[in-house]
This record gives C-alpha cells, structure tokens and sequence, in this order.
C-alpha cells in the first residue's frame, strides 16, 4: 500500500525497543522505555504559508529523527505500527 501524508505530515516508524542491557539482561515489556527515535518512511509535499508559498519539508525519506514523548497519530498500514506527526512536531534529525 502507497501512501502519502497531506501537507505538512511526516509518516514514521519507530525503531525497535531494546530487550536485552548491555550486560545481558532481558528486559520485561513493561520497563522498557518508550523508543523516541524512528525512521522516515513517507513525506507530504509541505504546507502552504500565508503568501501562498511552498513551505518546504525539512525531513527526507530514510533519515533517522528524535520524537516527542507523546503526540502523533498511529496509523496501521500492511499489519504494522506507523505514526504521523507534524513537520513542526519532529524535535531533530541523527546526521551521520
């Protein structure tokens, strides 16, 4: 399934919880943190300003980004956990 957010919308998928520490514990579900980092998997073109100017996205497709704690809308497409959020939302992008 295709699909593209409207506007200013930014489609991601957040990265795996960690199960295991570093020495080799595993973790219950329910101490585990909630993930903030996700990937982006799909763009809307951007929103309009007040002139009617384009504003573009600042987030491309495959970048890594750091999410709010809470906020988003989960949308489930192909039987897996996807959220929108806002361009404005994304608190930074992970840059190589």
């Amino acid at each position: 399934i295709k699909f593209l957010p409207m506007f200013d919308r930014v489609l991601v998928e957040r990265l795996a919880a960690e199960t295991v520490t570093k020495g080799g514990i595993m973790l219950p579900e329910k101490s585990q943190g909630k993930v903030l980092q996700a990937t982006v998997v799909a763009v809307g073109p951007g929103s309009v300003n007040q002139k009617g100017n384009l504003q573009p996205m600042s987030v491309k497709v495959g970048e890594k980004v750091l999410l709010p704690e809470y906020g988003g809308t989960k949308v489930i497409l192909d039987n897996k956990d996807y959220f929108l959020f806002r361009d404005a939302d994304i608190l930074g992008k992970y840059v190589d």
